[in-house]
């Protein structure tokens, strides 16, 4: 590559979704924002690509060929509200080689981006319902959206919708990423229809009462009504297709969807599937699990489940990084499979959490958690998704 030109960093404001997992996750602290935009300070970022795998949207992983005398600055990457056209260098390839997408490698390549929330995809409304029980101050409904076409997505790949309205600046809303539900044959077998999990927003993670702009619009959706979606998103929290793998899924709330998502495409493939799937999923009570009962009705011997629940009268409060901890040579043993993926979704309460239990029983059978953990994300077999 000529001296004067560089491969410069940078984050697609029309996908961004702001999470802020790109911000927190770079060591070198060369991502920063402001009320627009997430951006990268190409004098600080050395390439360590720390942010890649856990950005949802692939909205990181962005690059342009520049002259290093006029590499875009902060300042003017915080004014964009799209990535500037690419530049030609005689010679000089414009994508950088070797970015792992952070997939297992057995996963099949995902399609990503096709609508975005410019172009974004018309869905109908066909299925809603509520998954937790009507007395249950927690509202989360099963949501299924049918396509004019099929749409192609994978398990643990995500979905936005694009709320209805423009914001204070007279622009289109963000648009709001949601882990679809479905195996990727579409739910109930049908490639056109998409199946989400959505929680009715009415306060944010503090308490502070807080009305979620798109979970709102979607729980108040009615059968026939249009969302707006784009997608698929996602490169990273996909499940191998080898079927002697297995599956540690550990979940909270809406954070069951991709697992639900996984168990239903390896049902489907229950004849050839020799690994194993290992579901734990935490709440307050069964009520206020989506799918619960769901759960319970899968096949007997096709997955082991353990349930972890904080709010049951009479039983005592059980996280899921308690349940963990009571199945420590289950967990031990499946940290010690090489051929085993492990996949975390839910707040990013529970993330330290499950963390530190996966230390203490590491630490129990005299192993290195942090090494082990290092190599876990090296071989793409650490899969963590919180909000």
């Amino acid at each position: 590559m000529p001296h004067d030109v560089i491969k410069q960093h940078l984050i697609d404001p029309e996908l961004c979704i702001r999470c802020d997992t790109c911000e927190t996750s770079c060591p070198s602290h060369a991502i920063t924002h402001d009320i627009n935009n997430y951006v990268v300070d190409t004098d600080i970022c050395n390439g360590c690509l720390d942010c890649i795998a856990g950005c949802p949207t692939g909205s990181i992983d962005n690059w342009r060929m520049v002259p290093r005398a006029a590499a875009y600055s902060v300042a003017e990457q915080l004014t964009w509200t799209e990535l500037p056209a690419a530049l030609e260098f005689e010679g000089v390839a414009e994508i950088p080689e070797g970015h792992a997408h952070g997939a297992p490698e057995s996963a099949p390549a995902p399609v990503e981006n096709l609508y975005t929330r410019e172009n974004p995809l018309p869905a109908k409304l066909v299925e809603t319902r509520r998954l937790t029980a009507a007395e249950s101050p927690s509202e989360i409904r099963h949501i299924v959206l049918e396509t004019a076409e099929d749409f192609a997505i994978l398990e643990g790949q995500s979905i936005g919708i694009v709320p209805p309205g423009v914001d204070e600046a007279g622009r289109r809303h963000i648009m709001r990423l949601y882990s679809v539900a479905n195996a990727r044959g579409g739910e109930g077998g049908l490639k056109n229809r998409v199946a989400l999990t959505v929680k009715r927003v009415l306060e944010d993670h503090q308490g502070t009462p807080h009305i979620g702009l798109c979970s709102n619009h979607v729980c108040d959706m009615q059968i026939g009504d249009i969302a707006e979606m784009t997608g698929p998103h996602g490169r990273s929290f996909l499940m191998p297709d080898d079927p002697a793998a297995t599956l540690l899924m550990i979940a909270t709330g809406t954070g069951v969807a991709p697992m639900r998502a996984m168990l239903l495409q390896r049902l489907l493939r229950r004849q050839e599937i020799t690994g194993r799937q290992i579901l734990f999923y935490g709440g307050r009570t069964p009520e206020e699990m989506p799918y619960y009962d769901d759960l319970l009705a899968l096949p007997n011997g096709f997955a082991d489940i353990k349930f972890a629940v904080s709010r049951v009268a009479g039983t005592p409060k059980r996280y899921v990084q308690d349940a963990l901890r009571v199945q420590r040579e289950l967990v031990a043993d499946c940290l010690a499979d090489e051929n085993c993926y492990i996949y975390l979704c839910g707040l990013k309460g529970m993330e330290s959490g499950v963390l530190e239990a996966f230390e203490a029983i590491c630490r129990q059978n005299g192993t290195d958690w942090p090494a082990l953990a290092a190599k876990l994300k090296a071989a793409n077999r650490l899969h963590i998704e919180t909000y």
